[in-house]
């Protein structure tokens, strides 16, 4: 009987511990805010996710999932149902997306607002609102990495027809075409090298007469300062063109005055000479003809030509 006691006082201390610890449980997990529902479809997979996970709007804990499963509106979609503390700021221009614990996989709900809205986003628990789900992460590299894998493999097989033999040969004949051109390459960089340095050197031959001409311009304008120099000096008043102008001015007047009273004069001398040298010239003459008139006198004068009574030499009457 005694041990029959001692069991039946052990069995009611466990159900009256395990009655405990369920109602702390409960009482741990009750919930004493207010929850409104959400729906959420989606044609995406929804790995990882199970119901009770967390729902967050931006990191912060404001729900769990109530339920999920395929959407009856939309064949082929599913259907996540949420509840969320009607303190979160859903509005119409909040979305949702999947996102995924470290490297457990379980995945969680998180909700997100670009702000394009402020009107709150309500409904009722028959017929709740939905909040569009838009592809997460994993869903996005996911499709990404599809899309690289394909455009590797044609890689692939752009690269094994590349290193076909047939291109092989190609490829190798156009690197040696290619070391030619190289050494090709090289040659005129030697001339090119050749031909920098000459041009230097005419570069150094033009600094050198540049200079030369700067020296020369420098004399040129010297000497054309000295030439205007000059020339005022010649233009100005009591220069040398004032007094050529002087000089010019009494060369007319003693051209004038030659003419009026100079050259009459000369010109009559000369008449007077001129009939001299033909009295002297008839006198000579008349010596020479009768040459005793110097004893026996010269007689009548005889004409000359040109004169009344002249008669030729050696003609009668």
């Amino acid at each position: 009987m005694e041990n029959k006691a001692h069991a039946l006082a052990a069995g009611a201390f466990v159900l009256l511990v395990g009655a405990m610890l369920v109602a702390l449980a409960i009482w741990l997990t009750r919930d004493s805010g207010v929850r409104r529902v959400y729906e959420m479809s989606t044609r995406e997979a929804v790995s990882g996710l199970q119901p009770q996970a967390a729902v967050r709007y931006r990191g912060i804990d404001v729900g769990k999932v109530a339920q999920i499963g395929f959407d009856p509106q939309a064949t082929g979609n599913v259907l996540v149902r949420i509840a969320v503390d009607d303190k979160a700021p859903i509005t119409k221009s909040t979305f949702a997306t999947l996102g995924y614990q470290g490297v457990t996989g379980l995945a969680f709900v998180q909700l997100d607002d670009e702000g394009e809205s402020k009107e709150q986003l309500v409904g009722d628990a028959s017929n709740p609102p939905r909040i569009p789900m838009r592809a997460g992460l994993l869903s996005k590299l996911t499709d990404q990495g599809t899309a690289i894998m394909s455009q590797a493999q044609e890689t692939m097989v752009r690269v094994t027809q590349l290193l076909s033999p047939e291109n092989q040969t190609a490829l190798v004949a156009t690197v040696t075409n290619l070391g030619a051109a190289a050494n090709g390459i090289n040659k005129a960089a030697g001339a090119v090298n050749k031909v920098a340095a000459d041009a230097s050197k005419t570069l150094r031959a033009l600094e050198t007469t540049s200079t030369e001409i700067s020296k020369t311009a420098a004399e040129a304008t010297t000497t054309a300062a000295e030439f205007g120099k000059t020339a005022r000096r010649i233009s100005d008043k009591g220069g040398a063109l004032d007094k050529f102008g002087d000089t010019t001015e009494a060369l007319v007047s003693t051209a004038n005055t030659l003419n009026a009273t100079t050259l009459p004069r000369v010109h009559r001398v000369s008449d007077d000479t001129s009939t001299t040298v033909r009295q002297a010239t008839r006198v000579f003459n008349a010596f020479n003809d009768n040459p005793q008139s110097l004893i026996y006198g010269g007689g009548p004068i005889v004409p000359g030509p040109g004169e009344p009574g002249f008669m030729a030499p050696g003609r009668t009457n």
